[in-house]
């Protein structure tokens, strides 16, 4: 899906506002495993559905934390749009994260994205910072909370003779 770039007078306006809901995504067990190889934690709660069913409150495997934490990326594609005339964007990173409810494998999961603040630097640098919940679908509790720092590089106007 290809969003319609927003202008960077209606970023601004967006600020202290929810911008956005994601999709719900169902997070399965084999996203967990290549999670799991990729990242070599293989741990029983997340790469073994009997023994963590028998041996943990959960009933079941769950999903590691930072893959719940990575789904951030591509669900942000999935709902924010680009700021009109970017040619990229990066992650500068969190000012906070919390953990707060463990996502159980086959749940489904989304995000709410409210705008907190916005830096436009002369350089054509722009930093957003979003607060973000990912929801678990059925759940009282978001699977987790954070304040995520990411930049878009917006070529700068050039003054005209």
């Amino acid at each position: 899906m290809s969003l319609k770039p927003i202008t960077l007078d209606d970023l601004q306006a967006s600020v202290g506002k929810e911008v956005g809901v994601s999709p719900w995504r169902t997070v399965t067990q084999l996203m967990i495993d290549q999670f799991a190889d990729a990242t070599d934690d293989h741990q029983f709660i997340h790469c073994d559905p009997e023994r963590a069913a028998a041996e943990t409150p959960f009933g079941g495997t769950i999903a590691h934390g930072f893959l719940t934490l990575s789904l951030l990326s591509a669900m942000t594609f999935d709902t924010l749009p680009p700021v009109e005339g970017g040619s990229m964007g990066i992650n500068q990173g969190f000012e906070e994260i919390k953990f707060v409810a463990p996502v159980k494998t086959g749940s489904r999961i989304r995000t709410r994205f409210v705008l907190a603040n916005l830096k436009i630097r002369p350089s054509g640098w722009i930093q957003a910072t979003h607060e973000v919940t990912i929801e678990i679908e059925d759940s009282k509790k978001p699977a987790l909370t954070a304040r995520w720092l990411t930049m878009t590089f917006v070529e700068p106007e050039r003054e005209t003779a």
